[in-house]
């Protein structure tokens, strides 16, 4: 992934994946959440953050999460039956 895209804002349409940060803030490394990617569907503005709705390939996840806790995918990545 370029360096360009790892600083550019998460917008609508955008595949993404839970941090590295955040996953091992929480403690989170293994498991489906890890492997997991969603498209943002919308940004929702929240007070003074941003929340990403997203459609994951990976049930019972939040469909609303601070972007601030997302990071870019690889497009190689994208979520399984895309088209």
């Amino acid at each position: 992934m370029s360096w360009v895209k790892r600083i550019t804002p998460i917008r609508a349409g955008d595949t993404v994946a839970y941090s590295k940060s955040w996953l091992h803030s929480t403690r989170q490394l293994t498991g489906e959440i890890s492997v997991a990617r969603g498209r943002v569907k919308s940004l929702i503005p929240f007070g003074s953050q941003v929340l990403a709705e997203i459609e994951w390939n990976t049930p019972d996840l939040p469909q609303r999460v601070n972007v601030k806790n997302l990071s870019h995918a690889n497009d190689v990545q994208v979520m399984d039956g895309d088209s």
